[in-house]
């Protein structure tokens, strides 16, 4: 049984907390900290947490406690965790780890040099449609993976720190493509080494300074393409997809905003249907279990069986840290407008260049390029001459 400390009482704090109340049936949040008064003994109430506090280090300290959960602003979470670090307590932070990858790095080498238990609450990477999709890749049905691709958008977060880039650390970037970027290099392979990246970043809608709107390819050392689309100008709730395309085959999910239970009301509305749904009335969708269809669920429950069998978790700081270089990397390229190195100081995963020869021999002589039935019936080839490279067509009756 986990004896959870929660830093922060906002938004995120509570779907940690209920997700981790109603999944294991077997861990408790014991202390509350937020850097409101009101808010502090809200959640405390609603939670029948026993203790609560405004300052950081008196929960972490906090002899009930043995791990800690940090649901803070970006600029907290280095704070936070070096004083997770002071005082021994196994800690899982949320999205992103730090605010750029130097943070990150500090992070990443204080929690290993202590050799305290560390997880990385990406929640989009343990959601049902994605652990599906995840084991439909490694069983080899789609080949080699060539490109995947990561899409969430919605018209911007809830909290007001969220929107200044300097609490931040960015805009829709920081707070949604280290979701799309964790997905596409899972599905690719996280030890495969991710090279360079071009990214186009604007701010086409919000009054801020940080950009609402986001596109990039990550080049990989394999040779396969991630992308990330993601916007905080997007109207219409929240959109969740992923797309991965391997040499045998694809998928596409739709992780959100289909989900298959429709509703329509004419009357004063659905009191909650989804989150950043942005209409209660007309037809809307309301999401069956959001904590489980999110991910929470799967991901608290790696996390605290983990802990428990004293290995690391399925996400790791280190994960964390690889997420924020690529993102930094992606805010250069949408500076420069040119592709940018992804800078690793640690690279734990494979050091290689070479590719994989896809190419499909027809026999001694030929290539097959593409085979495929007419609309009449007629079997149509494709074929490349290995010696000569000439291409022609051949057909079968």
């Amino acid at each position: 049984m986990r004896k959870i400390a929660i830093l922060g009482s906002g938004f995120i704090g509570r779907f940690y907390a209920d997700s981790i109340l109603s999944q294991r049936s077997r861990d408790t949040v014991v202390m509350i900290q937020s850097r409101r008064e009101e808010s502090c003994k809200s959640f405390a109430k609603k939670y029948n947490v026993p203790h609560h506090t405004l300052s950081m280090e008196e929960a972490i300290r906090h002899e009930a406690v043995d791990t800690v959960v940090v649901a803070l602003p970006n600029h907290l979470h280095l704070e936070a965790i070096l004083l997770c670090v002071k005082h021994k307590k196994a800690v899982l932070c949320t999205k992103p780890l730090g605010r750029n990858a130097s943070e990150a790095l500090t992070i990443l080498h204080a929690v290993e040099e202590a050799g305290i238990f560390n997880g990385y609450l990406e929640d989009l990477v343990y959601t049902p449609k994605f652990l599906k999709s995840k084991s439909i890749v490694d069983s080899g049905a789609l080949g080699k993976i060539l490109w995947a691709k990561s899409r969430e958008a919605h018209p911007g977060p809830h909290s007001e720190w969220f929107w200044d880039k300097n609490i931040a650390g960015g805009g829709a970037i920081i707070d949604l493509a280290c979701h799309c970027i964790e997905v596409s290099r899972s599905f690719i392979g996280k030890d495969i080494r991710p090279l360079e990246i071009m990214c186009w970043a604007d701010t086409q809608v919000k009054p801020i300074d940080a950009e609402d709107h986001a596109i990039g390819l990550v080049k990989y050392e394999n040779g396969a393409i991630g992308q990330f689309e993601v916007s905080w100008a997007f109207r219409g709730g929240l959109d969740l997809r992923d797309e991965v395309m391997g040499s045998e085959g694809t998928i596409w999910s739709n992780g959100f905003m289909r989900t298959g239970l429709e509703v329509f009301t004419s009357s004063s509305g659905v009191a909650y249907s989804a989150e950043k749904a942005e209409s209660n009335q007309g037809w809307t969708y309301p999401v069956g279990d959001e904590l489980n269809d999110l991910g929470y669920n799967h991901m608290f429950a790696d996390m605290f069986n983990a802990l428990d069998a004293h290995h690391a978790p399925k996400e790791t700081f280190y994960d964390g840290y690889i997420v924020n270089a690529i993102m930094d990397a992606a805010y250069a390229s949408a500076k420069s407008k040119q592709w940018e190195p992804v800078e690793l100081s640690v690279w734990r995963g494979r050091n290689t260049s070479e590719k994989e020869n896809l190419l499909i021999d027809f026999d001694a002589k030929h290539w097959l390029i593409k085979e495929e039935i007419t609309h009449f019936g007629t079997k149509k080839l494709i074929l490349k001459e290995k010696s000569t490279g000439r291409i022609f067509e051949r057909t079968v009756e």
